[in-house]
């Protein structure tokens, strides 16, 4: 689309014409009043320079007027998607930011997730699994851990691993627990742990090879 295309499909270069349509107008009306009556007979104030002024600000103000109401329409109907999303976001950074992450052994992780799995709080025994795969991956080496290091960055560097799929499994679970408010059902913790075992046997395996 040329430059000249987009501007007189503009709301300004519309508005413009408009303007100038409707200045045309006025002057043909007073043309044909001026040759159908004399021009001593016309009122002065239909002449006046200020009338047209006049009208050209009124004009101005109605669109004004036109525009401010439908914006405050258009806030008004998105306000509460607005702060839903915000309240959502804050409540994701909250639990990104604020949890503490202790210190614990790969061992104390799996049975951590155990002792949730058996109170039925499938969502902190998903959490352990994924500490605990991080801690593995620390512990071999193959992607020592820092604190700012993300799932996004994880998930690229499992996939020099020969079988990335479990660590996947983890890492997108864990990235839908700190971004949505959804529970995590039984189905969910089986497929994790599930998971955690391949990985477990899997990251033994290197260890043997190495040694």
């Amino acid at each position: 689309m040329s430059t000249g295309s987009f501007e007189k499909n503009s709301l300004d270069w519309q508005l413009q014409l408009l303007q100038r349509q409707f200045g045309e107008w006025w002057e043909l009306t007073m043309s044909q009043v001026s040759l159908e009556q004399p021009q001593s007979s016309l009122p002065s104030w239909l002449l006046s320079p200020i009338l047209r002024q006049g009208i050209r600000i009124t004009f101005w103000l109605l669109v004004a007027v036109i525009l401010s109401w439908l914006g405050v329409r258009l806030f008004r109907g998105l306000h509460p998607y607005i702060i839903s999303y915000y309240q959502q976001l804050t409540q994701a950074t909250k639990r990104v930011t604020k949890r503490p992450v202790p210190e614990l052994s790969v061992v104390n992780w799996w049975e951590r997730s155990q002792n949730y799995q058996q109170q039925g709080n499938y969502t902190e025994a998903c959490r352990c699994l994924y500490m605990g795969m991080l801690q593995q991956l620390h512990d071999t080496g193959i992607a020592p851990r820092h604190p700012s290091r993300t799932d996004g960055e994880y998930l690229q560097l499992i996939q020099q691993l020969p079988q990335p799929k479990p660590y996947q499994i983890l890492l997108i679970t864990h990235q839908q627990l700190c971004f949505s408010n959804a529970e995590v059902s039984s189905q969910i913790f089986e497929r994790c742990q599930q998971a955690y075992q391949q990985i477990k046997v899997e990251l033994s395996r290197m260890k043997d090879e190495i040694s």
